[in-house]
C-alpha cells in the first residue's frame, strides 16, 4: 500500500514520556514510541522527530517561580536533549539508524543542525531527532517542530498527544465535548482551541503545512495516521488563498 506522505515530522510531548510515573522517563512508553516509529519508517516514510522536555523541566514554569526566563528556557532545551538521547537509544536498539541534531552545539553527543545535511540523512533512510528546540529562548518545541518541518519540507506535522484529537472543549472536563475529524486553521483560531502555541500555528498557516493531532499512546495509531486509515485524530487544514 502506497503511503500518502513521503516525509513527516512527528512532534512528541515530553510529558507523555512520564507514563504512569511522576517524573523521568517511562521505559515502556519509550519502547512503544520506538516500535511505532520503526514500523512507519520501514514502510518507506522518511521520519523526523521533535520531542519536548516537560517531563524533566519546563522553562515557563521556572520563570513563574522567580527564575530568569532565558535561563529557564535554556535549561528546557537541555531537557529536550536528554529525552532525544533516550529516544535515539531506544530506536537504535530496535535497529533504526538514527541521527540526533542539536540547535545548540554539543558535538560530543549530537550533530549541529544543518538543513541540507538533515535532508540528506532522511534521503538515506535515517530517522532524525531534532533536539534543543530552536536554540533560542522564548520559543517552544511546538515552534521548533513547525520550523524544522518547513525547513526539511515535510508533508505534514503529526502531533502525538495523550488525547485522540481536537475537541471543542476539554474532553477530560466535559463529557459532551465534540471531536473534530477535520477543522480549518481559521476555525481553530476563532474558537481559541489549544492545538499549538500561536507562533508555531502561524508558521504552519503561512506555509500551508497540515497538522494532525492524535493519540500516540495507542499502539498502531501512528501507522494508521500515516496511511490515513479510519478517522484517527484530527486534521487541521488551511484554506487555499
Amino acid at each position: 500500500m502506497a503511503n500518502p506522505y513521503k516525509r513527516i515530522l512527528l512532534k512528541l510531548s515530553g510529558e507523555a514520556l512520564l507514563g504512569e510515573q511522576g517524573h523521568g522517563i517511562d521505559a515502556k512508553i519509550l519502547s512503544l514510541y520506538a516500535e511505532e516509529i520503526k514500523e512507519v519508517q520501514e514502510s518507506g516514510v522518511e521520519v523526523s522527530i521533535v520531542i519536548g522536555g516537560g517531563n524533566i523541566f519546563r522553562g515557563v514554569k521556572g520563570a513563574t517561580e522567580g527564575m530568569d526566563r532565558v535561563q529557564g528556557d535554556y535549561m528546557g532545551m537541555l531537557a529536550t536533549m536528554i529525552n532525544s538521547m533516550a529516544l535515539q537509544d531506544a530506536l537504535e536498539r530496535k535497529g533504526v539508524h538514527t541521527r540526533l541534531m542539536s540547535a545548540i552545539r554539543m558535538e560530543e553527543v549530537a550533530e549541529p543542525f544543518i538543513r541540507r545535511r538533515a535532508i540528506r540523512h532522511l534521503e538515506k533512510g535515517r530517522a532524525i531527532i531534532f533536539g534543543a528546540g530552536t536554540g533560542n529562548p522564548y520559543f517552544t518545541t511546538d515552534t521548533a517542530a513547525s520550523l524544522r518541518a518547513i525547513e526539511i519540507e515535510a508533508d505534514v506535522i503529526l502531533k502525538g498527544t495523550r488525547v485522540d484529537g481536537i475537541y471543542d472543549s476539554d474532553p477530560e472536563k466535559n463529557g459532551d465535548a465534540k471531536k473534530f475529524d477535520v477543522i480549518s486553521g481559521d476555525k481553530v483560531l476563532e474558537m481559541r482551541l489549544n492545538v499549538m502555541d500561536l507562533t508555531a500555528f502561524t508558521l504552519c498557516r503561512d506555509n500551508k503545512t497540515p497538522i494532525i493531532v492524535f493519540n500516540m499512546n495507542k499502539k498502531g495509531n501512528l501507522m494508521k495516521v500515516v496511511r490515513k486509515e479510519g478517522s484517527i485524530g484530527t486534521t487541521v487544514i488551511w484554506d487555499k488563498e
